[in-house]
């Protein structure tokens, strides 16, 4: 979630200054809220699973508090939360959004994985979309449609995340796609693991390919002529996330043997064509 992650960069450089500002404080602030989880200092003591959770759950409480001082509650402690103080007078930005994002993050001290999309759905929107009703507030955009947009966008973007994510999540121990889906088309889970793409993975993804997609294109339609100038950098990050995806459908599905990445060329290609599509209103 960074604001200094290459796939955001070319996204922010479109925005003034001072939402530039902000949407970087806010994607340190919600990085620092995934690190409690995904990457903790090493502990002092003997390092065992029930240590490693009750250090990640300590975290994560320094980070409600931290976001309790970053609207008022204290003096924040952390360099990311004194960058973040600012902002939320200066835009408004709504205190719940950021308090699901960390129940999200906590989601993965409980969930190896998830039954069902409807379970999975509820992650995506807590570690993602409460990020892009964030961000859509530091737009200036806080009518419904753009929400929705926001929330549609922000699932788009976790569903690619988890998809091109697959083999280092199953090594952490991890399985985000749901097991009704396995079972649906008959691909168990140690036929991902064994990280090759076997018929049975390969429908698999090609299907949760298919459901990320749906997501783009629902965002999509539900965002109004009017909003689109405003969320042109949210649109740059949804083009190049689709990007990847469509990357990963190239490929046959292979995530297993690298990590699937758009060049930095073809980013910047991909911003500069959203962005002048934008001003021309297409």
């Amino acid at each position: 979630m960074s604001g200094r992650d290459t796939n955001f960069y070319y996204s922010f450089l479109v925005l003034p200054a001072d939402q530039r500002r902000a949407i970087v404080a806010v994607w340190d602030f919600c990085r620092a809220v995934d690190d409690a989880v995904d990457e903790m200092a090493p502990l002092a003591g003997p390092c065992t699973e029930a240590t490693r959770h009750a250090a990640a759950c300590a975290e994560l409480a320094k980070w409600r508090r931290e976001l309790a001082c970053c609207f008022g509650e204290g003096e924040p402690e952390t360099e990311q939360g004194r960058s973040l103080r600012p902002c939320v007078a200066a835009f408004a930005l709504p205190r719940e959004a950021f308090s699901r994002v960390i129940d999200g993050v906590e989601m993965d001290l409980r969930e190896q994985s998830y039954e069902t999309f409807d379970a999975l759905r509820e992650y995506c929107l807590r570690v993602a979309s409460a990020v892009g009703h964030i961000c859509v507030a530091i737009f200036g955009c806080r009518d419904e449609a753009a929400t929705r947009y926001a929330t549609d966008l922000g699932i788009a973007l976790q569903l690619t995340n988890i998809i091109r994510d697959l083999r280092d999540d199953l090594a952490r121990g991890r399985l985000y796609l749901p097991l009704e889906d396995l079972a649906r088309v008959n691909c168990p889970v140690d036929e991902l693991r064994a990280g090759v793409v076997s018929p049975p993975v390969r429908a698999l993804l090609a299907y949760e390919c298919g459901r990320a997609r749906g997501f783009y294109r629902s965002a999509e339609q539900v965002l109004k002529s009017t909003d689109r100038r405003r969320l042109v950098a949210a649109r740059i990050m949804g083009a190049i996330y689709f990007a990847i995806l469509k990357r990963i459908e190239r490929r046959g599905y292979d995530v297993f043997s690298e990590v699937v990445r758009v060049p930095r060329p073809r980013r910047a290609a991909i911003a500069a064509g959203t962005w002048a599509k934008t001003l021309a209103g297409l």
